[in-house]
């Protein structure tokens, strides 16, 4: 039996198709569901369609669902159709009919935008997280190999000096800068749609700023037409979040992959965090980076899809939003993984020393020869062409242990303190304690 059932139900086949994926997802929203009912209720008291003795009674029945969801014993059972009917038929089979007085004034259609929008504030919470541990790493890795030379490449071709400080801390700032994207997508999510019911409001007195302070938004979507349309905007915002993440790490597994071949030789990893070949006994494969570098590609390829599944929907809510989970929460789920995965491969890293001693990488100071010049009151045109021509003589001998870069975010001055600040400041705009005091006071 379905919530919005009446003599007659579907064909199994209709069924079948229409939930498709949901109920492995709606686990996943399960606590959310839980948390975003307890504060409907305590309204439904406060405007008075609620006693104080039936709110009593689901507020208790709530958390001992929600402890069952923690604990892990919590299912949808078969048949159901969804968390929110799990939810209410365990609270009428328990608690009897107060079960059924707990929909009133809502909509399935703000009830599970209120379970994403909670779902998400905790997931970009968990991505911030881990991004902020990698950051850390980073940091740490850039300031330990700030004297460590290497090439830097533009088209992939040899191009001016660098240093691993230099490569871990633009990774470091990355991170930092993906905090602006992510926190958009946190705003939207941060504003509570409930009370909006299947997108044109209620005829009950509803209290809607109640619930969003119950529920620790940050501020609630006013007009309830725009709650609603606010699902799958929330998605596609959150997506190019996590894209724009994705990207930055792809980068630096792609790099790994590199520097990790023979031809280069920058860095390795301990035997046991790479793989081998089944005939080859040399073969030390960078298979994680690799894995990583194809995963958040795929990461990068879900904002198209989402934009596609928005496409043409008009005002309102349409089925088509159910498909925005089957590529969200695996998105999400995916990202977290590669963040948490590349902080420990990195944890193990071994940097190779005194790689630009090499006459090989001679032409990489060929920049500083210049700059050296025209410090010396040579035109620079001057300079780079007499450079030029004894590069093509055979006849330039730099001195490959001489660098002088001084100002910010440059080898020599690398901006570390600056760019921990930056993410700093980026984590705080987060303000998750707000949520944590009303979830603590809703389960007290």
């Amino acid at each position: 039996m379905k919530l919005w059932q009446k003599a007659t139900g579907n064909k199994k086949e209709v069924e079948n198709f229409t939930i498709g994926r949901d109920p492995e997802f709606d686990i996943i929203l399960a606590p959310f569901d839980v948390l975003g009912s307890m504060a409907h209720a305590h309204m439904l008291t406060k405007v008075g369609l609620l006693t104080a003795e039936d709110n009593a009674t689901l507020q208790k029945g709530l958390k001992e669902i929600y402890y069952e969801i923690e604990k892990g014993t919590f299912e949808i059972a078969a048949g159901v159709e969804d968390v929110h009917s799990q939810v209410e038929f365990l609270l009428t089979e328990r608690y009897g009919e107060v079960g059924k007085k707990l929909h009133s004034g809502r909509s399935r259609n703000d009830q599970v935008l209120v379970d994403l929008k909670l779902y998400y504030r905790s997931a970009i919470r968990e991505l911030v997280e881990e991004a902020s541990t990698l950051f850390d790493l980073l940091v740490k890795l850039a300031d330990q190999h700030k004297e460590d030379l290497m090439p830097g490449y533009t088209h992939t071709q040899l191009a001016m000096p660098s240093s691993f400080g230099l490569w871990f801390g633009s990774f470091a700032e990355g991170l930092s800068e993906d905090m602006g994207m992510l926190q958009a997508a946190f705003d939207l999510a941060n504003k509570n749609p409930l009370g909006s019911a299947a997108g044109y409001g209620s005829s009950f007195p509803l209290d809607r700023t109640f619930t969003t302070e119950l529920l620790g938004f940050a501020d609630l979507h006013h007009n309830v037409i725009n709650a609603q349309n606010s699902r799958g905007k929330a998605e596609k915002t959150l997506a190019f979040a996590l894209a724009g993440m994705a990207g930055t790490l792809n980068k630096l597994a792609s790099d790994v992959c590199l520097f990790m071949n023979q031809h280069f030789g920058f860095i390795s990893f301990p035997d046991d965090l790479t793989t081998g070949s089944s005939i080859m006994p040399h073969k030390k494969n960078p298979d994680v980076f690799e894995l990583m570098r194809a995963k958040t590609n795929q990461i990068q390829g879900v904002p198209t899809t989402v934009s596609l599944l928005l496409t043409n929907t008009t005002t309102g809510y349409h089925r088509d939003l159910q498909l925005l989970k089957e590529e969200i929460f695996p998105a999400i789920e995916t990202l977290r993984d590669c963040l948490s995965m590349c902080t420990f491969m990195l944890k193990s890293i071994k940097v190779k020393k005194g790689i630009l001693q090499d006459p090989f990488f001679k032409h990489v100071f060929s920049v500083e020869v210049v700059n050296d010049l025209v410090l010396k009151g040579i035109p620079f045109r001057d300079a780079y062409k007499q450079v030029g021509m004894d590069i093509e003589a055979d006849n330039f001998s730099p001195d490959q242990s001489k660098i002088s870069h001084t100002h910010e975010g440059s080898i020599g001055n690398l901006g570390l303190a600056e760019i921990s600040q930056k993410m700093e400041n980026a984590v705080k705009g987060f303000n998750f304690d707000k949520i944590d005091a009303a979830y603590l006071s809703l389960l007290s």
